[in-house]
């Protein structure tokens, strides 16, 4: 089990990942859109 010094470590790890992974998510979205126009154009 983790120790209360390494969860709030894990936690600000693990809300730092969350974030990166939202805005990776939205990037890509946006990315995919653009593409398709694109193709489409």
């Amino acid at each position: 089990m983790a120790q209360s010094g390494d969860m709030k470590a894990h936690e600000a790890t693990y809300g730092g990942f969350m974030r990166l992974l939202k805005v990776g998510t939205v990037v890509s979205v946006i990315v995919t859109a653009f593409v398709i126009w694109l193709i489409a154009a």
